[in-house]
């Protein structure tokens, strides 16, 4: 089985999230996957397979632990495998089916692909788990909670930065993962500011979270008055997101960079 490995929402290499990425001409047991995707030991490997419909696919994502409903930088990853690496095929939109519905996959001019995800719409969350957060160790504005994360809004770039989680503790919070996010500084050259944590997940601290930015998306868009949004995720690592809020869905746009190509011997 030929599998990749990609840096996305980067424009260089070591930079942004890196994904694996393998095509497959139908699925494999599903513990076999998981294997893979442990082996791998990254936040996630994308599986997918082409349907009979042209220009479509079915995709799935999971961790080194477990499947997940939706990824969005191995999403961007796959959508570059597929329109430069594997099928080549002669149309500027893909589409993938999945866990959490269809979705699509633009490739744009400027070299950028932009994913097209449904918004996922917060509420307050009024009853939060002691441990959310006790284990960040600085009390947030407002906490709200999405369909599969808790988001914790702060005043200010410099808290996100700052923040150190106890990811033991964190690991006992009833969610997918927790988003905090703030407004960029005046020297940050974006409109907000995030970083994700998913030790439920696996995965402590994600370099650069598609999935995370439907939720950050229509919360910044309401909260700044503009539906056209530019976003920085602020890991080790770092990314760029241009996101934009159309009703119910979220385009997510980025940038992918091809770091490594190779077999699977099974």
């Amino acid at each position: 089985m030929k599998i990749y490995q990609l840096d996305a929402f980067s424009d260089q290499l070591f930079a942004g999230n890196p994904a694996a990425v393998v095509a497959l001409p139908d699925w494999l047991p599903d513990d076999q996957m998981q294997r893979i995707a442990a082996e791998n030991n990254l936040a996630e490997t994308a599986f997918y397979v082409q349907t009979d419909q042209e220009a479509t696919f079915h995709i799935r994502w999971f961790t080194p632990t477990v499947e997940v409903d939706l990824c969005g930088h191995a999403t961007l990853a796959t959508g570059h495998v597929v329109f430069y690496l594997e099928e080549k095929p002669d149309t500027d939109q893909i589409f993938f089916e999945s866990r959490s519905g269809l979705l699509k996959v633009c490739r744009g001019d400027d070299g950028w692909l932009t994913l097209d995800f449904p918004a996922d719409i917060v509420h307050k969350a009024n009853v939060q788990p002691p441990a959310l957060v006790a284990s960040l160790g600085e009390k947030p504005r407002a906490v709200y909670r999405g369909k599969t994360d808790y988001l914790l809004i702060y005043e200010s770039q410099e808290q996100i930065e700052a923040l150190a989680p106890d990811f033991r503790e964190m690991a006992t919070v009833p969610a997918r993962g927790v988003i905090v996010t703030a407004p960029g500084d005046a020297d940050s050259g974006v409109d907000f500011v995030s970083r994700f944590f998913g030790p439920q997940s696996g995965i402590d601290e994600d370099p650069v979270t598609g999935s995370a930015h439907t939720t950050l998306t229509p919360y910044w868009a309401e909260q700044l008055g503009k539906n056209d949004l530019t976003a920085r995720q602020l890991s080790q690592r770092g990314g760029y997101l241009r996101c934009k809020l159309n009703g119910e869905r979220v385009d997510i746009a980025g940038q992918v960079q091809l770091y490594l190509v190779g077999d699977i011997l099974i």
